[in-house]
């Protein structure tokens, strides 16, 4: 791969940021020495705050939450959830796909099988790549590129984390710079006062296998964590092989009474015998788990690096400052990148199509490499104004992004290098760069049985994009104001209603708004309003439930010329979109209400999202359509109905087993809303389905273990998930056993 010495410039920015971070820490120390004892650093620097918390609850050493604490949600004006470490471990989820669908208003798509590339949308927003989905990890940009391509080609696997927030709302204007539908903030463990540990092992059906392992303590004022994770399996399809390891660090330094440095460092590797393409349909109707592109490999790599430090100013003040630097490099090699491609070597004489597909035909090796760095802190204000309580937050941010972008197309089906023949060399070979400043303010009045908390957020995006081959450049700058407002009314206690507005943006990536040539496409940012009017209930001890209108009103919306890919593929803009809908969550425990041998529990996750069209005037993006109208129709890959349901019992000796059902209603798949699938597999409607999910877990107290038994698609179900590069099918009946141990 080709490399470029602009990489050097986040490297040192990196370097710079992190060593100001530490710098400005053990000066402070200097100053405000004082033995911290391991009492200290498990109670944190700071009192416990609610959303958006730029100090720290207690027994949290420093990181930003966006929820933090359930009781939070009472001030917070915008539908919000947290997934405890509980409901993760009892559920034995899979996948980070598999958690997220216990929230309402999130649809998660398939696409492996294991949940490496997630597919999250939410609120009617297109699934693919997770690209209208901020992420966050302890409050820190998840994304190798949130700016320049937002696109989720990695992710954690779902053991790093303690507890998954998810904000949706005005407030999530505090954090950007996709501010659309909503964000998750992955929350790790935190580093434990004593010498603890974990260990666990699952074993299953497609070969799948799990090693997860971590380590804790505190030694004087310096606590330390590290977190392991091993996975392979076979996935949904033949000819495939994941394999996954990812490791994880962070040590917290209590400094003095009133300051705190946490360190996070991370490694994830992967290599994945995995193809792009999905299914014609023809070759659905012979196997639908059939995948002729043995030869195809990913390779990826992940590094990560970040420092957060707490100053507890007093008087109310108190300062969070946070570094990060990422490196990203993914290597895809495939034969094929749409079911139209059968393979994409077939001009090749040589090749002649699927007949020499293991022998002659070539492939294409997309090589990408990614630079990330940046530094934001955030000041909180706890004061007294205009006659009443305020918490004002103010945040700022500088934020550098390097992609290297390279394609080798190889002779063989196995090349890893670029070749000589007809279809083989360097086909691209690129340079793009995002510089971003962003800054946000935020106040919060409260006014007894009442908040209000305006907002408003500025993004200043510029672009550059180098073509090496046709020798060309080309920039482009992008600035918005982001303005919200939310309102909490606190109707009796535990029941708030809220309600918010707030502006909808997610700024265009490097590709999308500058051409090969160094021209600027007429391609607009996402800019929408967004509405909320909720109530959320803890209705009785036992009974908690939530429910949320929405409205996510687009006066230009994004999405790709064939809808996700495949054949015409690119962005175009949609013009106007409409999507309304209606969210509800709800948790029952019967030890609330009667006094039974056992607990009986449920949990409920719905959303109905009943209008989710274009409504302006728009022609369709389909090749040979585009003078029909299309305005009225659906959005594709807008499920109507997403049902997450479960219910368990759990025994007085620790026995627990639970039932979950999850319903997904049919989808179109492009702005015609065609009903018969095409004969490439990427347009049609896919049909609803529901999958089944069981588990089991049994304690052994005397050896602080449990045994656990997990089946995946309990019916072994095939359904479709996915139809933008062909027919992708469903995970297949997955048999999961295994135990874990503490000490």
């Amino acid at each position: 791969m080709v490399l470029h010495s602009r990489r050097r410039g986040i490297g040192c920015l990196a370097v710079t940021v992190l060593c100001a971070a530490v710098a400005s820490a053990l000066s402070a120390t200097k100053a405000q020495a004082a033995e911290p004892t391991a009492q200290t650093l498990a109670a944190g620097p700071a009192t416990e705050t609610p959303i958006a918390d730029p100090s720290v609850d207690a027994n949290l050493e420093p990181v930003i939450v966006v929820i933090g604490k359930r009781s939070h949600l009472e001030t917070i004006p915008g539908s919000g959830m947290i997934l405890e470490q509980s409901v993760l471990e009892e559920s034995h989820v899979f996948s980070i796909n598999e958690a997220m669908r216990k929230v309402p208003g999130v649809f998660a798509r398939d696409e492996e099988g294991i949940g490496l590339r997630p597919n999250l949308g939410i609120r009617g927003l297109n699934p693919n790549r997770s690209s209208k989905l901020l992420m966050l990890e302890d409050g820190i940009p998840l994304a190798y590129a949130p700016y320049g391509d937002n696109a989720s080609y990695y992710h954690p696997p779902v053991n790093r984390f303690e507890r998954i927030e998810v904000l949706k709302g005005s407030s999530q204007i505090m954090f950007g710079p996709q501010t659309l539908g909503g964000l998750v903030n992955y929350i790790t463990p935190d580093v434990p006062v004593d010498l603890e540990g974990a260990l666990s092992f699952a074993g299953g059906s497609e070969d799948y296998l799990e090693f997860h392992g971590a380590v804790g303590d505190t030694i004087g004022g310096t606590g330390y964590m590290l977190n392991g994770t091993w996975k392979e399996s076979d996935g949904t399809r033949s000819n495939m092989h994941f394999e996954v390891g990812d490791l994880f660090m962070k040590v917290v330094q209590q400094l003095t009474e009133r300051q705190a440095l946490t360190l996070r460092g991370s490694y994830y590797d992967e290599e994945s015998q995995v193809t792009y393409s999905g299914l014609t349909l023809a070759e659905w109707q012979d196997d639908p788990r059939g995948n002729d592109f043995k030869n195809d490999r990913m390779y990826a790599t992940h590094w990560a690096t970040s420092a957060t430090h707490q100053f507890d100013l007093g008087d109310g003040a108190s300062l969070l400052t946070s570094a990060y630097y990422t490196q990203f490099d993914r290597d895809w090699w495939r034969q094929s990148s749409n079911s139209n491609q059968r393979p994409n070597d077939a001009s090749d004489p040589a090749c002649g199509g699927l007949a020499n597909l293991d022998t002659t035909c070539g492939n294409e090796g997309r090589l990408r490499q990614y630079w990330t760095a940046g530094i934001e802190p955030r000041l909180r204000l706890e004061h007294e104004s205009f006659g009443v309580q305020n918490i004002t937050d103010v945040g700022i941010r500088y934020h550098q992004e390097h992609q290297d972008r390279v394609q080798a197309n190889g002779d063989t089906p196995d090349a890893r290098r670029a070749g000589t023949g007809p279809n083989a060399g360097i086909k691209e070979d690129s340079t793009r760069e995002v510089t971003a400043w962003s800054g946000f303010v935020q106040n919060r009045f409260d006014l007894g049985r009442w908040t209000v908390t305006p907002g408003l957020r500025f993004e200043h995006v510029d672009y550059l994009r180098v073509d090496n081959l046709l020798d060309t450049r080309g920039t482009a700058t992008v600035d918005e104001w982001i303005p919200g407002i939310g309102v909490t009314y606190s109707a009796a206690p535990g029941t708030t209603v809220f309600a918010g507005v707030h502006r909808g943006f997610s700024p265009p990536g490097v590709a999308d708004i500058i051409t090969p040539a160094g021209g600027t496409v007429n391609l607009d940012p996402e800019y929408s309003w967004n509405y909320e009017l909720g109530i959320r209930s803890d209705v009785r001890n036992g009974l908690y439930v939530e429910g949320t209108l929405f409205r996510l009103d687009f006066e230009n919306q994004i999405v790709a010329a064939s809808v996700a890919g495949g054949t015409g593929a690119g962005l175009t803009s949609a013009g106007q979109t409409l999507q309304d809908g209606l969210e509800l969550a709800g948790n029952v425990e019967s030890n609330g209400f009667v006094d039974w041998p056992v607990e009986v529990f449920g949990r409920l996750s719905w959303t109905w999202l009943w209008t989710a069209k274009y409504v302006g005037d728009r022609y369709s993006s389909v090749p040979g359509s585009t003078d029909e109208k299309v305005t009225g129709n659906r959005l594709p890959y807008t499920p109507e109905q997403l049902l997450t349901g479960t219910v368990g019992v759990r025994s007085a000796f620790g026995l627990t087993v639970e039932l979950e059902g999850v319903y997904t209603s049919s989808a179109y798949t492009d702005d015609l809303n065609t009903i018969e699938i095409t004969p490439n597999g990427q347009r049609g409607k896919m049909p609803g389905h529901t999958v089944w999910n069981l588990s089991v877990n049994y304690p052994i107290p005397e050896w602080d273990c449990n045994l656990f038994l997990a089946i995946k698609n309990l019916a072994d179900e095939l359904y479709v998930v996915d139809m933008s590069r062909g027919l992708v099918p469903g995970m297949p009946r997955l048999v999961q056993g295994g135990f874990a141990l503490n000490f």
